[in-house]
């Protein structure tokens, strides 16, 4: 009954390599008859022989015909993309789950593990295990790269921290929105949640991250290259020994964000290699703060807060004056703006060498601390634009003898006092153009390489903007501030009506509910004080404030006469204004403001004592070109 049952099964499983290898079925038949029948198990006892050869070829062609489907294109095909999926899965099997598309944490840089072992002889042994190896999280490390590191350091202790992938949907402009509705009109706004690593027992001497980085002039601003650089952060943050943060080991082609791994907190650096031993106090601090600007870094009544600084010596104003002596009066009016607030910080004006020792002297009477500095050009900015130098406030960073600066343009007139700045990161700011923040005013943590980082790369990064504000976004992280932090005297083309007349309020309020405001569009100082000449050039309409205009000139009138001398107008620039006037009458603006008489008594003052300087001149029906809202006018006026 075995020998029957066992042929009949035969049949029916005829390639079966399991049954083939039962030897109490076929090895019975092959001991007794393989000398003379090596076939007839194949058979049915009583068989002939020349049924045995019929068999046989039977067998044979389907032989031939399983081959040749194993063989077949489509097999193959499939047999191939299984094997490039198993291929993969090492790349993806950090995530918790593998088969989730890849959304950018993927990197192709070939690890040069020399460089990391070079980097790794900087951490010391932890002390409480006696000296042991050191403990490494290691993130977005693939499994061959795990296994990798685990044979070239045998003298770590690595193990893979899972990190679950931001979802496809969520973009940059979820994390850094141009508008949120900072006044929850229509209810709080909110940030997408970026998952946190696995949550570990154990704490680490190094958290080692590989960032992906990719060649476009965008890659900075890649959110799985953000989503992991703050996770390796909270790795390092909450799971250092001893109430300090562990290592931070970055494994990228480009460089990690500085103001979250500050370049004074660089141990090593090798190659692609970056290793930090960053504060715990100070991750802990930035990692409280919203992912993005896609809700306020710090709530409106923050603003008006008292502010308490435990080293206020360590805290200072700063301004920049580059190529132009014309903003020493906006830079002047700032000071004593400053002053009218209550602010007793130091104010430091950094400015070039074409700033003169008569203007160098104004500033330093008005309580700047005046410091030279040598202009940095904008490699992509046209000769004689308005942009051209303007990389030169990349000088800020070498504020080294205070911990904080709040940077504010020389454009600005503050209103309330600004030391609840001081309390934010670096880079706090406004929100301006898209993602992008307003470098008109901001919060720096100055620090000499951080300078070096910025002046070294002006070749190869190119700003969205041709100006700082476009480069310094490429490079940092920023939060967002309230807008009356640095209120736009702006009316925007998309504004509604009543969106408009809140905007008006806010510049007319008395007492004053921004902090600080920013003179868009032609300065003050630039105009007769009678009324804010914005009004008289129909593309500048949406810079016009009669309000905000009034209000600077009280701090102007506050001055000392010796210093208000540096507010006269060129003769060029009286002409300027006329013609303006003229032109809108003839078309009989609407706004009226043409009829205005003037009476600013600067109509009849000359600045110096240079007789061509004060010679009267007058357009005589000559057309002004240029942009009007970004090129100074010290560069228009000189054509007349």
């Amino acid at each position: 009954m075995r020998g029957f049952a066992c042929a009949h099964a035969e049949k029916r499983h005829r390639l079966d390599k399991t049954f083939l290898s039962k030897k109490d079925c076929i090895g019975r038949y092959y001991a007794k008859d393989a000398k003379y029948k090596p076939f007839s198990a194949l058979l049915p006892e009583g068989s002939s022989g020349k049924v045995l050869y019929v068999k046989l070829v039977l067998v044979l062609l389907m032989c031939g015909s399983f081959m040749g489907l194993l063989h077949s294109p489509s097999i193959h095909l499939a047999d191939e993309q299984r094997h490039a999926q198993s291929a993969e899965a090492p790349e993806a099997s950090w995530m918790s789950h593998p088969d989730a598309p890849n959304s950018g944490y993927a990197s192709s840089l070939k690890i040069e593990w020399s460089q990391i072992e070079t980097a790794m002889k900087q951490v010391a042994p932890a002390a409480e295990d006696g000296g042991g190896a050191p403990r490494v999280a290691l993130l977005n490390f693939d499994d061959g790269e795990v296994g990798e590191w685990r044979a070239r350091l045998p003298q770590t202790e690595a193990s893979a921290v899972r990190l679950d992938p931001v979802g496809s949907n969520v973009t940059w402009e979820h994390l850094y929105p141009e508008w949120i509705d900072e006044e929850e009109l229509y209810g709080a706004p909110s940030c997408p949640e970026l998952p946190e690593p696995a949550e570990q027992a154990e704490a680490y001497d190094v958290v080692a991250v590989k960032l992906p980085c990719g060649r476009a002039a965008s890659w900075s601003k890649d959110v799985a290259r953000l989503h992991l650089q703050l996770a390796a952060a909270r790795l390092a943050a909450r799971h250092g020994r001893q109430g300090a943060a562990a290592h931070v080991l970055v494994v990228s082609r480009c460089f990690p964000a500085p103001n979250l791994f500050r370049c004074r907190d660089e141990v090593a650096r090798a190659g692609d290699v970056w290793l930090y031993r960053p504060d715990a106090a100070d991750l802990d601090r930035k990692l409280a703060l919203p992912v993005g600007s896609c809700e306020l870094a710090m709530p409106f009544k923050a603003l008006g807060a008292p502010y308490v600084s435990a080293a206020p010596h360590r805290e200072a104003y700063a301004t920049i004056l580059h190529s132009e002596q014309l903003y020493a009066c906006g830079a002047l009016a700032e000071a004593q703006s400053l002053r009218m607030a209550g602010s007793g910080r130091d104010m430091v004006a950094l400015v070039d060498e074409t700033v003169g020792a008569r203007h160098r002297g104004a500033l330093a009477a008005a309580g700047w601390k005046v410091r030279a500095i040598r202009r940095i050009r904008n490699p992509r900015a046209a000769r004689g634009a308005y942009n051209e130098w303007n990389y030169s406030k990349f000088w800020l960073w070498t504020l080294t003898e205070y911990e904080r600066v709040v940077f504010l343009d020389a454009d600005l007139l503050v209103q309330r006092p600004m030391e609840p700045l001081f309390a934010m990161p670096e880079v706090s700011a406004t929100g301006n153009d898209g993602s992008y923040f307003n470098s008109g005013v901001m919060v720096v943590e100055p620090c000499e390489c951080t300078f070096r980082l910025l002046a070294g790369h002006v070749g190869d990064i190119e700003s969205y903007n041709g100006g700082d504000q476009g480069y310094l976004t490429r490079f940092l992280v920023w939060h967002r501030l309230p807008s009356h932090a640095n209120f736009m005297k702006h009316f925007w083309a998309g504004d509604t009506p009543e969106r408009a007349a809140a905007r008006r309020r806010v510049l007319a309020a008395d007492p004053p509910v921004a902090l600080a405001v920013h003179f868009v569009g032609l300065k003050p100082w630039f105009c007769f004080r009678d009324y804010d000449c914005n009004w008289n050039v129909p593309a500048l309409h949406q810079f016009a404030s009669d309000e905000a205009h009034a209000r600077w000139w009280q701090a102007h009138d506050a001055m000392p006469p010796r210093l208000r001398e540096f507010c006269l107008l060129d003769e060029r620039q009286k002409a300027l204004l006329r013609w303006d006037a003229a032109r809108a009458r003839e078309a009989n603006a609407s706004d009226g403001h043409w009829a205005v008489r003037i009476a600013d008594p600067r109509r009849s003052m000359c600045p110096g004592d240079d007789a061509e300087a004060c010679r009267p001149r007058e357009i005589a029906g000559r057309r002004v070109e240029g942009n009007r809202i970004t090129t100074s006018y010290a560069k228009l006026i000189d054509s007349f």
